[in-house]
């Protein structure tokens, strides 16, 4: 999953627990104000009677005090002003079939569901009746009661969160949307943290990133581009060190060829030379025919240990295109590889350029990946044509391409991820002249592609 949907995702559960939050102090809110609002509607009705009352104590100054509230006048639409919607007022003590005074709450908030109204009345119970005295210095002059009608405030509570998680919602949608915007827009130039790993990964370890505002990016960016450029030194330094070590094993094998042909060689041709004039000087008798065969078994396996050093001496000297040139010695490899035999695979050699002034490691390279090609091809193939495609470019890229292609089937993913001695060798000389290889798959095979760069 992509971190910009994981950030938005858990900014989208922050929002909806902040929105969860909202909507139960709402809801408490809503109960409360139902209680103020009852508090304040009996205090503004007996502040407002505690006047009447002492209007009428000097006007009706014969009257006992029990007798100057209720009158009909607090009774009145001046007084139904004073108390809040959804609020029932009553004088205490009340006369016969007095019934509350209460403020006007119809068509005011929509009906709330019965399951909000259960659940209110559930976990914050009924609100409780507020009583006020008419006045403190007169005790006997009554009292009075305010309770909120349980319909009308839980109608008004429910009008009261809806308007209040409206407001939340459209506030939680326009922080999720534009949090979420700023966290893509933060998180975009990972994008180019990504292409240029990639890069990497494909071997253009010097690759620059643009500089980022995000300090936290900006040392990841510095850290990407510091590892490509020692990941660049460590291919420079290995491909010197592979060189060396080739120019190493090319030296040991001269050093090698030399003491086998200067021992071995001069020590087996005397063998030789010693068998044959035994055999010549031998008479016709019986001991001396025997004393001649042997004579001549000796030559024989003189004969055949000479074939064994002289083909270990080709193998260890370099390859022919020192002597012969790029474009002889893969002529000449071409034709000990071909057979008259119907079952040995056809190769097609294709040259393409000038090769008269390829010489040195980049020639010997070329022999080298061309003769481990054509090895694998007719060894471990099926193969029953085999195209050998060498190209000189010049201008710009000055370079030689290989490209050798059989017919042989085999998964080229396999193949590219073999750790074989041949084609480690193969690639290993290429990476050390700063050429690429690589193994694909053809029409009904595999290809092998090499880059030579001249400049080598």
């Amino acid at each position: 999953m992509r971190l910009v949907l994981q950030l938005v995702a858990r900014l989208l559960v922050v929002v909806g627990l902040c929105l969860a939050a909202a909507t139960i102090w709402a809801t408490i809110d809503a109960y409360r104000s139902v209680d103020r609002a009852t508090a304040a509607s009996a205090q503004r009705v007996s502040q407002t009677l505690e006047a009447l009352y002492w209007r009428e104590l000097l006007l009706r100054s014969n009257r006992t005090r029990e007798h100057l509230l209720p009158v009909p006048e607090w009774r009145t639409i001046e007084t139904m002003k004073l108390i809040s919607p959804g609020i029932c007022v009553e004088f205490e003590p009340k006369g016969a079939f007095e019934a509350p005074l209460c403020g006007q709450s119809k068509g005011i908030g929509k009906p709330a569901p019965l399951w909000f109204a259960a659940a209110v009345q559930s976990f914050l119970g009924s609100h409780a009746a507020v009583s006020r005295p008419i006045s403190m210095r007169a005790i006997t002059a009554g009292a009075v009661s305010a309770i909120a009608d349980p319909d009308a405030a839980i109608g008004l509570a429910w009008e009261h969160i809806l308007d209040i998680i409206t407001v939340a919602l459209l506030m939680a949608t326009a922080i999720a949307v534009l949090a979420s915007l700023a966290i893509a827009h933060t998180l975009a130039p990972a994008r180019s943290i990504v292409a240029a790993l990639q890069r990497m990964a494909h071997g253009q370890y010097r690759t620059s990133l643009p500089r980022f505002r995000s300090m936290e990016l900006a040392m990841i960016g510095q850290a990407v581009c510091d590892l490509g450029v020692r990941l660049e030194q460590a291919r420079e330094q290995r491909a010197v060190l592979t060189r060396r070590l080739l120019e190493i094993r090319n030296d040991e094998r001269r050093a090698l060829a030399r003491e086998l042909h200067d021992e071995f060689g001069q020590n087996l041709t005397g063998i030789l030379a010693f068998a044959s004039t035994i055999e010549a000087s031998s008479a016709p008798d019986q001991d001396r025919t025997c004393v001649a065969q042997d004579a001549r078994m000796i030559s024989r396996s003189a004969l055949h240990i000479m074939g064994c050093l002289r083909n270990t001496l080709d193998r260890l000297r370099h390859p022919p295109v020192e002597e012969l040139g790029l474009e002889a010695s893969l002529v000449s490899l071409v034709d000990s590889w071909r057979s008259p035999d119907a079952r040995r695979p056809v190769i097609q050699l294709d040259l393409q350029g000038d090769f008269a002034d390829v010489r040195g490691i980049v020639a010997s390279t070329a022999y080298r990946v061309v003769q481990e090609c054509l090895t694998n091809s007719l060894r471990h193939s099926a193969a029953r044509e085999i195209l050998l495609r060498i190209e000189r470019r010049g201008g710009t890229e000055n370079s030689l391409l290989i490209s050798v292609e059989d017919d042989g089937g085999g998964d080229a993913v396999c193949v590219a991820q073999s750790a074989g001695f041949g084609l480690t060798g193969i690639r290993e000389r290429v990476a050390a002249v700063g050429g690429s290889l690589s193994i694909a798959r053809a029409t009904h095979g595999l290809n092998v592609a090499a880059t030579i760069p001249m400049a080598a």
